[in-house]
């Protein structure tokens, strides 16, 4: 954990190169969901543009791999808070002004084509630093709106199999840095709350109701091997890279020798203390009749799971803290949200009967 306090200035405001320096203390991951099409633009022919945005701005910058079947990819920049913002402000430029294609020879050149003058970047932001973002009553998003000139809409619901939600800043291209700027200080600044976000991969759907009878996961499940630094959607770099991706459904529902309990194991593996929040409405679909399915994630696990008896500030949400191995933790998380996915479903389905019905 890095020991300067949240919002201590960088010891050197500026590197050799003039860039930002790379204090600790602030590093921020900030991730985007992009369009196939956006993210090509992005990268540029041969890398090109994307390796041009790491020159600049001094940041790490990539995009993740095509799924085949799926038309989002994610974008994810590292660095301090004012290079993320300032590598957003030109991906902004980038994507409002693409390249025109070279035109036919032996043809008139084309009118200038209406180029639009505001994008929607959307950001994928941890649910437990939501409340951080959007702020009492709203205040701190309707701030970071007035003093950035961008409008922006925050998801009610997580994306599927994660823990993130999409938050859109709509706006020009200076006005999306500004903002992001903002957003990437409150993020590090409340990065604990972050600490054991499932991240958002995207891939083809199925049924999550299915995922804990068969076994199945409807995302292309990787781990974050440190590639980048693992901390996803607005936090700090932890030492135990506690922000996980899902693990697989296999490996989740394979035999286990014995559940065996978090301070015994034996391979000797660090015991991690993950804390989630989950909404009060949706506590009792996850612990089950009598308890029963609380139980099951349990067993499944191996990991210890405390759930908070009162909601934990004004959201109104209960505080899941789940303690074991790296490996059992991402079973549990990986069990607990699919349970979450499968009831939401079928709430949306007696939603959908009940109306019908009217």
């Amino acid at each position: 954990m890095p020991s300067s306090p949240p919002n201590s200035p960088p010891p050197n405001p500026t590197s050799p190169r003039g860039q930002p320096s790379a204090n600790p203390a602030e590093i921020l991951t900030l991730r985007a969901l992009v369009s196939t099409k956006d993210a090509g633009i992005i990268i540029g022919k041969a890398g090109r543009n994307v390796a041009d945005l790491r020159e600049s701005t001094g940041v790490k910058a990539g995009v993740s791999k095509v799924v085949p079947g799926v038309h989002e990819r994610v974008l994810s920049v590292t660095g301090p808070v004012e290079a993320v913002a300032k590598a957003y402000t030109l991906i902004a430029s980038q994507l409002l002004s693409p390249p025109a294609p070279p035109s036919p020879p032996q043809t008139p050149p084309p009118s200038p084509p209406n180029q639009a003058s505001t994008l929607t970047l959307r950001l994928l932001i941890s649910h437990n630093l939501m409340g951080t973002l959007i702020g009492r009553s709203g205040l701190k998003i309707k701030s970071i709106q007035d003093a950035s000139g961008v409008r922006m809409v925050a998801a009610k619901e997580m994306l599927p199999q994660s823990t993130e939600r999409v938050v859109e800043v709509i706006g020009d291209a200076e006005s999306i840095g500004r903002a992001v700027e903002e957003v990437g200080r409150c993020l590090v600044e409340d990065w604990e709350r972050g600490v054991g976000t499932v991240l958002y991969h995207p891939g083809a759907a199925v049924d999550p109701s299915l995922a804990m009878q068969h076994g199945t996961s409807h995302v292309s499940p990787r781990r974050t091997n440190g590639q980048m630094p693992a901390f996803g959607s607005g936090g700090r770099r932890q030492s135990l890279g506690q922000q996980t991706s899902l693990p697989s459904a296999a490996s989740v529902l394979a035999p286990t020798a014995a559940p065996t309990s978090p301070t015994s194991n034996a391979a000797n593996q660090p015991i991690r203390t993950q804390n989630i929040s989950i909404p009060s409405d949706m506590v009792g679909c996850i612990i089950g009749r009598g308890g029963a399915k609380i139980t099951e994630i349990r067993r499944l696990s191996g990991s210890k799971i405390s759930i908070a008896k009162q909601p934990h500030d004004e959201t109104g949400e209960r505080m899941f803290t789940i303690t074991g191995t790296g490996e059992s933790n991402e079973k549990a998380l990986f069990l607990l949200y699919n349970q979450l996915e499968g009831e939401k479903e079928r709430r949306v389905g007696r939603e959908a009967m009940n109306a019908s019905a009217e």
